[in-house]
């Protein structure tokens, strides 16, 4: 590790004249001396005290770090944009669907009936992963930077499904988690080292739609509500330029949204219906992003 006499040494004019803050905090973990000033917390690099950080006025500060560590090393990594996937956690892979049909013939009514609708969406498992995998394939690199990289909440069913036909195309593709309650892993087919976990919903939010080129939004509860009406509204209220929002599963949507009703209502404008396209096949959603964006649907990997 260099030390003081590096910098007054060194006559090129070119190099920076102050230590890095990892050289910094080496200083620190090097020095011999303890006593009570060194050792009591207030002592501590700011930026290597957890406590600090963590309280509640520093929350500006985490907020910041939250948007910052994703966007260098998304930036880093190469990712020019993203094809991002939102989906319910709970639709089982169609191998999945069959066993769970069968240990559910014993329940009562209701419960059975969940299960039997969980395992109708199971196509969806296998339509987002041949969405995923048929645009990975597509190896779309642009200004140096690669175009709809697969992104995910990194979680299990859809989104697992989505990471899943990107690595199977020998593509790397994101996740991007969240902290709660209860354990949530990512799933194995995030690449490492584009494997991120949020504190702030908003932040990851903000992820998801930052690089999002296109989004196909698959059968799901609250979060995927959540996530597909917030990007609906910024593109309604024009914060958002139009994207390709490709909804999967018209059947499940219009069951769950009465979409016209809003419009009849008077609360969404008839036009506002035409914010989303209707899909039903991972073939069907690649080519409306195609057309939307100008590409050969069928172009091979691309360079």
């Amino acid at each position: 590790m260099s030390g003081p006499d590096d910098l007054e040494n060194d006559a090129n004019i070119e190099d920076r004249k102050f230590y890095r803050a990892e050289q910094e905090a080496g200083f620190v973990e090097s020095a011999p001396t303890e006593t009570p000033q060194t050792l009591h917390p207030a002592y501590r690099l700011a930026f290597h005290d957890t406590e600090f950080l963590l309280r509640d006025e520093l929350r500006p500060v985490r907020f910041q770090l939250e948007l910052l560590k994703t966007e260098m090393l998304l930036d880093e990594a190469g990712v020019g944009s993203m094809l991002v996937m939102y989906g319910s956690a709970r639709i089982p892979p169609p191998e999945a669907a069959a066993v769970a049909l069968e240990g559910a013939k014993d329940l009562p009514v209701e419960e059975r009936l969940v299960i039997e609708r969980l395992a109708e969406k199971a196509k969806y498992y296998g339509e987002a992963y041949k969405l995923a995998r048929l645009v990975s394939e597509k190896g779309i690199i642009e200004q140096g930077k690669r175009q709809f990289v697969i992104c995910s909440g990194g979680g299990p069913s859809i989104m697992e499904a989505a990471n899943r036909g990107a690595s199977d195309a020998g593509a790397e593709s994101v996740g991007l988690n969240i902290v709660l309650p209860h354990e949530q892993a990512p799933n194995p087919y995030v690449t490492p080292y584009l494997s991120f976990q949020f504190h702030y919903f908003a932040l990851r939010k903000m992820h998801f739609l930052m690089r999002a080129r296109a989004v196909a939004v698959f059968p799901g509860g609250f979060g995927t509500f959540d996530e597909m009406f917030e990007l609906l509204t910024l593109i309604q209220t024009g914060k958002m330029k139009p994207i390709p929002v490709l909804l999967f599963g018209k059947e499940f949507w219009t069951r769950v949204i009465d979409f016209g009703a809003l419009a009849r209502e008077g609360v969404i404008s008839p036009e506002d219906l035409k914010l989303f396209t209707w899909c039903e096949t991972a073939e069907e959603a690649w080519g409306h992003i195609a057309e939307f964006y100008n590409i050969n649907p069928n172009p091979g990997r691309m360079r």
